[in-house]
């Protein structure tokens, strides 16, 4: 998301910060490469006017021209603007003061509304107990899919007991049960359609008006672009949306939907779906998504991802392994396995300031189909082998490899970068700057540190 987009802008900044002075020509010259890369991004027109004409009038004063870093503050000007622009505060999913609190989840069909919906009442599980309710009645497959996922997810799930189409008896219904099982939080996935009409509109007013709900959540598809705008204008007008949920933000939306939403229609976006799995939703923040846009990173973004899959047993074994300066092939195994929940290396790299612009990363292959390869010759190892890396000659190495279904090459390879591994978690103990991360670990050419 926003890769081409960052990358422009990049490449506006380099260009403003390799000069002492700016002039106003400067300053309008660089703006116009931001609009342009704004209108290539699918934002919409009326937004990029009036974003830029914005950013011009602070940046064309004299504190910014006559100051000592000039490219920085034309910088730091972009980076308010654009947070204004998608909401510069946090905007929570709303709890009722009185139980349950009722959420209805609308969009148009396929822009991952059903999935959404088990992730927003996953997220919340820890804190409540959350029902999702089918009520998307025309499409049998949509019922099951909920059902599916609220079943992987440990979530309750209500759906209707025959093949009725009354969307209204199956609402009032969910409700009976929610009471009765003591469900705090239900949330409604309704219809969509391929596109907006009638019938779906008066449909989800007519459940709107029944179950009063105080959330009114439109799942957009951010891969849609100006579309989305449209979309959500649509909505917002017969429905009054509290909030929207950008959808596909992972993969190779232009960002269009993101920038444009919250300036069109005033509606917040409150969540963002950033992968495929059902853990992978978090809060919409507009200056840590300004700070991506822009090549800065997201560092607090990373530290919650990090946060989230690692145990407390987990940090335990590191700090442990950290303090006798001793790295085992256990403990390369246990940091696969974390980096592997992470998520897509290269994502992972986007969320660090200034790794986007390394050439070397641009370039290296960060193979997924490596990583699970190094796991396989790990988990091939007997404790003993694990534990003392050293021991594996010749036959050892023949066996892993028959065990691991690789190459002994492979795991030659695996153990010459477990040895510059242990280099590199001796300096990490001892709190100093280490050497480069082994060539080819990750099957790409290694990171620096």
């Amino acid at each position: 998301m926003f890769e081409a987009l960052k990358e422009r802008l990049e490449s506006v900044f380099d260009a403003l910060k390799g000069k002492g002075k700016l002039s106003e020509e400067d300053v309008s010259s660089a703006l116009r490469e931001v609009r342009r890369a704004l209108l290539e991004a699918d934002v919409d027109y009326k937004v990029v006017k009036s974003l830029v004409d914005s950013i011009r009038e602070r940046c064309v004063g004299r504190e910014v021209l006559d100051s000592i870093t000039p490219g920085q503050q034309v910088i730091a000007i972009v980076y308010e603007e654009l947070v204004s622009l998608m909401g510069a505060d946090v905007v929570p999913f709303t709890i009722a003061s009185k139980p349950p609190t009722l959420c209805m989840m609308v969009g148009l069909q396929g822009s991952g509304k059903t999935t959404t919906t088990v992730k927003i009442a996953k997220r919340l599980q820890n804190a409540h107990r959350p029902l999702v309710v089918a009520c998307d009645l025309r499409r049998p497959a949509a019922i099951e899919q909920l059902k599916v996922l609220a079943q992987q997810s440990k979530v309750a799930f209500y759906g209707p007991s025959d093949n009725t189409q009354d969307v209204l008896k199956v609402a009032k219904e969910a409700l009976a049960y929610a009471e009765a099982h003591l469900n705090d939080l239900v949330i409604f996935d309704t219809a969509g359609r391929l596109h907006v009409d009638e019938d779906l509109m008066d449909e989800l007013s007519q459940l709107k008006e029944l179950v009063q709900p105080h959330e009114v959540l439109l799942v957009v598809d951010a891969m849609t672009g100006q579309e989305a705008v449209k979309v959500a204008s649509s909505f917002h007008e017969k429905l009054t949306l509290t909030g929207a949920v950008l959808s596909k933000l992972d993969g190779d939306a232009r960002g269009g939907a993101a920038l444009a939403i919250r300036a069109t229609t005033n509606v917040p976006i409150k969540f963002a779906g950033i992968g495929e799995g059902i853990d992978a939703i978090e809060l919409f923040d507009a200056r840590r998504m300004a700070q991506r846009i822009i090549g800065m990173g997201d560092v607090m973004g990373l530290a919650e991802r990090v946060q989230q899959v690692t145990s407390q047993e987990d940090v335990e074994k590191i700090t442990k392994s950290l303090k006798k300066d001793k790295l085992t092939m256990e403990d390369l195994l246990l940091q696969f396995e974390q980096i592997e929940k992470l998520g897509p290396l290269d994502k992972i790299m986007d969320m660090l300031p200034g790794m986007g612009k390394m050439k070397e990363l641009k370039n290296a292959e960060l193979d997924p189909k490596r990583l699970k390869q190094s796991k396989a010759i790990i988990q091939s190892m007997t404790i003993e082998e694990r534990r003392n890396p050293q021991i594996i000659k010749g036959s050892r190495r023949r066996r892993i490899a028959e065990g691991s279904g690789t190459s002994v090459q492979m795991v030659n390879q695996l153990l010459k970068q477990y040895d510059q591994m242990k280099q590199l978690w001796k300096y990490m103990g001892k709190g100093k700057k280490g050497p480069r991360l082994p060539k080819g670990l990750f099957g790409g050419k290694g990171l620096p540190f």
